[in-house]
């Protein structure tokens, strides 16, 4: 697990530099839209986005799963099915940013790269056939993205907050307080990188048919693997409104399950408060589904059918430490804060508000 203190360089704009743009660090607006990439071990993600009064408008974005990351805890290496999947939606990515005339991107990946052994040979492969530069992020810089492009949901009325990103490998988990002067909040030195996620979990223990025992198996995993940090924090205060901010496809599933959303909708989602009842009523239900029904939920699908529960577990690994009686979903992460943070470097983001969080 990483421990460390967040640097002011983890939270400068990119450092990479794509075939679409120049590097993260340039300053002045580009003629065209902006793009982010993030692709992690589960899924490959792209929003294309342009400046705009009260921050940037989308107009463009692409998902799909590709499991980069698949059997990466076993093997060590990423596997050639997973790549040539992998490199199938990158060009897609590739064409949506030339069609759309993007001039600035940052493309990052993680967890399944950061792992594996063959992961720069991987993206000497990207560069090659699909002509995108990703870059290999560390585990701080992934936990500021996720802080700049989640923060703005948080309660700003709470003394602390904990705001947490369950991925396909890793999952971040970061303590944001408010500052001395009680304006809004400010991210603090402490943070936690596990090197665990939905796929690398579901690989460990099961995903397909999960028994009341192999479930409850996850979660000790998890919350042994969480108690250092939850030791470190322990002092820090937690108000009457201290509550939980999480993002990834874990709490979204969660949220439009417990919405009963004939397909997932955003836009019910993002943003979306639950309360402690509500989360463990649905997991509840979750648990209770087969596989196949699972598979058959429209906020859940094939693709993740094997891993919900596996992301189930963390949470409930994480409230076990972290008990609230509230949870915001975030539909958003780290091509929201890529995003954020070149529009900024560019000199093109709105100016900050008063209470914005950093």
């Amino acid at each position: 697990m990483a421990q460390s203190q967040l640097s002011p360089d983890a939270a400068r704009a990119g450092r990479g530099a794509s075939r679409f743009g120049r590097s993260a660090g340039d300053c002045g607006a580009p003629r065209g839209p902006y793009a982010a990439l993030d692709l992690g071990t589960n899924n490959c993600r792209l929003l294309v986005a342009r400046p705009t009064a009260e921050g940037f408008r989308v107009i463009d974005a692409f998902s799909r799963v590709v499991r980069l990351g698949e059997g990466v805890s076993h093997t060590g290496r990423l596997g050639e099915a997973a790549i040539e999947r992998t490199l199938e939606a990158l060009r897609v990515c590739r064409d949506k940013m030339t069609a759309r005339g993007v001039t600035r991107a940052r493309l990052i990946a993680t967890e399944a790269c950061r792992a594996a052994e063959n992961g720069g040979v991987f993206l000497e492969r990207v560069r090659e056939r699909v002509g995108l530069e990703l870059e290999i992020v560390d585990r701080e810089t992934e936990a500021t993205l996720a802080v700049a492009g989640c923060s703005e949901l948080a309660d700003r009325e709470a003394a602390s907050i904990l705001l947490f990103d369950i991925g396909g490998g890793s999952s971040e988990i970061i303590w944001l307080d408010r500052v001395r002067d009680g304006v809004g909040l400010r991210r603090l030195q402490s943070w936690e990188s596990l090197r665990l996620g939905v796929v690398s979990l579901a690989e460990k223990f099961g995903g397909d048919e999960v028994t009341p025992e192999s479930f409850a198996a996850m979660t000790h995993f998890v919350a042994e693997a969480l108690a250092p940090f939850a030791a470190r924090v322990a002092n820090r205060e937690r108000c009457g409104r201290f509550h939980l901010l999480g993002t990834s496809g874990t709490v979204t599933t969660i949220a439009g399950v417990h919405l009963n959303l004939p397909r997932y909708d955003r836009r019910a989602v993002d943003g979306l408060w639950l309360t402690s009842a509500e989360v463990d009523a649905t997991v509840s239900r979750l648990r209770a589904m087969s596989y196949a029904e699972r598979a058959a939920n429209a906020c859940i699908g094939v693709e993740r059918a094997d891993l919900v529960l596996a992301g189930c577990a963390i949470l409930e690994a994480i409230r076990g430490h972290f008990p609230a009686q509230r949870i915001r979903i975030a539909d958003r992460g780290l091509r929201e804060g890529m995003l954020m943070q070149m529009m900024r470097a560019d000199r093109v983001w709105p100016r900050a508000r008063r209470g914005a969080l950093v």
